[in-house]
């Protein structure tokens, strides 16, 4: 983890987040106690900061310092407004390619996603406040410094991000196995939102329901499945072939 972008303390965490920083997740001692700690508590979700719990081994080598139990990092991008995102973008002259992604937790795969995200011209990236990879200073090295030209947008549920981009004309597309049709099925030249699981449950079957389409990969070897990075650039580039 990056000094910079570290907070140690309860006070000082508490004090960060009250200052509307952008905090991408704080670390929790699994066992603290204390009112101060309960207070930490309160302010993290009152403000839907995404949070964890970890055992004090980790909170040390996170930090020599003192950290009472509790570690927070900053992101080093500022996070963009849904709404506000998907109007500028449709009044563009492009057509939308947007990107969501369900519980995706690793930060080299969303580094990694972000990276081919900014060469494909994807507009903009919906995480989920709860539970996503946090942005870090392996998200930034792994995407190459891609994280800071792609807006990135995080929401509360991923099923509200759907409903609004559905209402503004942006067809849902879920990369899933769980469908008879392939990407080459699916008419990517229209404004589209393309929909990644997380590297070990794939899509949550409640976002499934409302999604417009579902589409997979033809898969021909033994192993059945890919990297969600390398899948998620299968994707990516077959809307661009269609869209060329």
């Amino acid at each position: 983890m990056e000094k910079e972008h570290q907070i140690f303390g309860i006070r000082a965490i508490m004090e960060t987040i009250n200052a509307g920083k952008e905090v991408d997740k704080v670390f929790i001692q699994k066992d603290a106690q204390g009112d101060l700690m309960r207070e930490l508590m309160k302010t993290i979700k009152k403000n839907s900061v995404n949070f964890s719990y970890v055992p004090v081994e980790k909170l040390n080598r996170l930090t020599h310092n003192n950290h009472q139990g509790a570690v927070a990092t900053i992101a080093p991008v500022s996070f963009h407004n849904l709404e506000k995102l998907v109007e500028t973008v449709l009044e563009s002259d492009k057509t939308p390619l947007f990107l969501i992604l369900d519980q995706l937790s690793d930060a080299r795969n969303f580094g990694a996603i972000i990276r081919t995200a900014e060469c494909t011209g994807v507009d903009g990236i919906i995480i989920q406040k709860q539970g996503s990879a946090p942005v870090n200073g392996d998200t930034v090295k792994t995407s190459a410094g891609a994280v800071f030209n792609v807006p990135i947008c995080k929401v509360e549920h991923i099923k509200d991000a759907i409903f609004h981009l559905q209402g503004s004309g942006i067809k849902t597309i879920a990369a899933t196995e769980k469908t008879e049709s392939t990407i080459y099925d699916v008419n990517f030249n229209e404004p589209v939102a393309i929909i990644m699981g997380s590297e070990d449950r794939g899509i949550n079957p409640s976002v499934l329901k409302i999604v417009d389409e579902k589409a997979k990969l033809p898969m021909f070897g033994t192993i059945s499945s890919l990297n969600v990075s390398v899948a998620c650039g299968a994707f990516l580039y077959e809307a661009v072939r269609q869209r060329l």
